[in-house]
């Protein structure tokens, strides 16, 4: 794979919260490789409470990192 994140800094905490996205999605592409089998997958948890949640803590996770890398935005 192509190197994709060369740092954890960003200028804004939107900027911040669009990375931690981007993460957990690269997660899951690291995780299952197949585009195929994710888009085969994605209509059985995109209708499940619990998987929609547990991915909304998995970009919160990391939202929470990438907050500590940028000192919370220098203190804003």
């Amino acid at each position: 794979m192509d190197t994709w994140l060369t740092s954890l800094r960003t200028d804004t905490p939107q900027a911040g919260f669009e990375l931690a996205i981007k993460l957990a999605r690269m997660g899951v592409k690291y995780t299952q490789p197949s585009a195929e089998a994710r888009d085969r997958l994605r209509p059985a948890y995109a209708e499940d409470a619990n998987a929609l949640i547990a991915s909304s803590q998995v970009v919160a996770i990391n939202f929470q990192t990438i907050a500590s890398a940028n000192d919370y935005w220098r203190s804003a």
